[in-house]
């Protein structure tokens, strides 16, 4: 499945969702499903600066392509970084380059989250993304 295929999932999911409640409780079970890292891996280097919360994400490339695996100690962000990681996981570095955020702003993440809670999303985004420039200088 392609990203703009998962991101087009994720749109669908919650149309589905009546209320910011509902889209709150379905982000937070995203985040209990999400493996979480081990303490070696909840690095600095791994944090998110900008989020509210930790947030450490940890990518690996292995055939061509970004494994990303992430946690939080905030059940929030546990489930807002679980949502980045089930869409971008598993692609090359170009498919991720390639793509944008705009599904956020389509599911009104964003409106729904407090400034400090967005600029910790952004920075989500941003980590990605940096992850993919870096692998594809590397390989």
């Amino acid at each position: 499945m392609t990203i703009k295929e998962k991101q087009q999932e994720i749109i669908d999911e919650f149309a589905f969702l009546e209320d910011w409640e509902q889209k709150y409780e379905y982000i937070i079970d995203l985040g209990k499903e999400l493996k979480g890292l081990s303490d070696d891996k909840k690095t600095d280097e791994n944090l998110i600066k900008g989020c509210q919360s930790k947030v450490w994400i940890d990518a690996e490339f292995k055939d061509g392509k970004l494994f990303f695996n992430a946690d939080s100690d905030g059940i929030l962000p546990k489930g807002i970084v679980s949502l980045l990681v089930s869409i971008y996981s598993g692609h090359s570095t170009k498919e991720i380059l390639d793509s944008d955020f705009e599904f956020i702003s389509e599911i009104g993440l964003q409106e729904f989250l407090s400034p400090s809670r967005a600029n910790g999303l952004m920075a989500m985004t941003k980590q990605i993304k940096f992850y993919a420039v870096a692998y594809q200088l590397k390989s």
